[in-house]
């Protein structure tokens, strides 16, 4: 792993992961690509969907370890107040 960035996470408020800063910024430019602002937003389903056909290759060849990624970046985009989420099932993601 060559640069490290601390993943945060709204469910575990001062903690961090430390996982490789080049995938988790190509996974980050994806989701914050495809993710509307404010409601109703998408769900992750949609967001999947959405993120696959521009995914970097280099970082994630034919999705490898893509939904991990996708997970931690929005708990960490989360926990930094850049997106939010509906209450109701399934949960909708949106940037504030």
């Amino acid at each position: 792993m060559s640069r490290v960035y601390e993943m945060e996470s709204v469910l575990t408020p001062g903690e961090v992961t430390r996982v490789d800063a080049n995938k988790f910024a190509a996974m980050r430019e994806a989701y914050l690509a495809v993710l509307p602002t404010g409601r109703p937003g998408l769900t992750d389903a949609e967001i999947r969907a959405l993120i696959e056909p521009i995914l970097s290759q280099v970082h994630f060849p034919d999705g490898a370890a893509a939904g991990w990624w996708r997970k931690g970046v929005q708990l960490d985009l989360e926990a930094k107040g850049i997106i939010g989420r509906t209450l109701k099932k399934p949960a909708r993601f949106f940037l504030l």
